[in-house]
């Protein structure tokens, strides 16, 4: 009995690359089917994608020809191509689908759960998102890309708006708001500058932390706020999370601090935070992700000094993408081999019959 594998590539992950994963999956007689979610270009593709993760799936269209050739299929392996109900509700017979990519916003997880599909993923963008954040948080306190601007522009410019609390991160209280894989990287990697770490998140206990070697001090969200020199934020952006870091809580931080944001621009409120920066009511920010990318050209961002900006670069290194497929099929086949794995996000489908 032949095992039907549909896999949806596209301008970063390509058909032919998910094709070659897909042969390694430890499946009987597989039959495997190609299609492409298409996209003009890269910059067209991340326009989608945002549109995907602020929205959902339902969003935009999918990959064309899936439809029909999802009926029969046993396995369906995607990077960011949408998912929505009417393509899992029309799966008959589908096993599992596999993300190759930490966030699955393009899939619909509900549809999913009520079907009985498990939903597996890899977070392939881990180690390069928690490098990024630590390089965020030295160029931000330590002016460095605004060194950088000035030089360029043929000036020597030693004062910034920080300058009279410049310090380094030694001893420094930082907060960790999401302790899931990219924030527990984030860290170990902090850990060695001999820092005090503070941490949230609802879902991770603090004794599991420093069984795996990280010395954290978890607290309310509230109080984190309070004591921390520098908060970045590791959360996943959903219907609860949205907007989540606002007024209030940026009202808490001290005047000398700085937030860190790599995650997703939604889960700080647009206006409170642009509002703090210009009124100078915390030391400044560090952001790689926007509320609308490419950011405006006339947004308030631009024309203060005391933020760091980059167009959502953290994820992005020549070896992370293409790579993904690889690690999902290791997630994959331990999935098949024992009938279970963390990397499973909807770990309820599993309880229920496949409808």
């Amino acid at each position: 009995m032949s095992t039907k594998i549909v896999v949806v590539g596209d301008i970063f992950v390509s058909p032919d690359n998910l094709e070659r994963a897909a042969e390694k999956l430890n499946l009987p007689d597989k039959k495997i089917v190609k299609l492409e979610w298409k996209t003009k270009d890269k910059d067209k593709f991340q326009e989608k994608a945002l549109n995907i993760e602020k929205n959902g799936p339902e969003s935009e269209d999918t990959a064309e020809g899936l439809l029909g050739e999802i009926k029969d299929a046993d396995v369906l392996l995607v990077h960011f191509a949408p998912i929505p109900r009417r393509i899992i509700e029309a799966a008959e017979k589908l096993r599992f689908i596999g993300c190759c990519r930490g966030g699955f916003e393009n899939i619909d997880i509900e549809a999913a759960t009520e079907m009985g599909i498990p939903v597996l993923h890899v977070i392939r963008n881990a180690e390069p998102v928690a490098e990024y954040t630590v390089g965020l948080i030295l160029s931000e306190i330590r002016n460095i890309a605004r060194s950088h601007e000035a030089i360029k522009r043929g000036i020597w410019r030693k004062e910034f708006s920080n300058s009279n609390i410049l310090s380094t991160i030694k001893g420094k209280n930082i907060g960790i708001v999401g302790l899931g894989h990219i924030g527990k990287l984030v860290a170990k990697k902090l850990s060695a500058f001999n820092v005090n770490l503070l941490g949230h998140d609802p879902y991770v206990i603090e004794s599991d932390l420093k069984e795996h070697g990280i010395d954290i001090q978890m607290l309310p969200i509230e109080e984190l706020f309070k004591e921390s020199d520098i908060i970045t934020i590791h959360v996943r952006l959903t219907e609860e999370t949205e907007g989540i870091i606002n007024h209030r809580l940026i009202s808490l931080m001290k005047p000398t601090a700085y937030l860190i944001n790599t995650a997703r621009a939604g889960l700080i409120n647009e206006a409170d935070i642009c509002r703090a920066l210009e009124e100078k009511r915390i030391a400044g920010a560090a952001l790689d992700v926007f509320w609308q990318e490419p950011i405006p050209e006339d947004h308030i961002l631009l024309r203060l000094d005391n933020v760091t900006l980059t167009s959502h670069l953290a994820g992005d290194t020549v070896d992370a993408i293409p790579q993904s497929p690889n690690l999902l099929v290791e997630v994959v086949n331990d999935y098949i081999e024992k009938g279970k794995s963390d990397m499973i996000v909807n770990q309820i489908a599993l309880q229920k019959k496949r409808r």
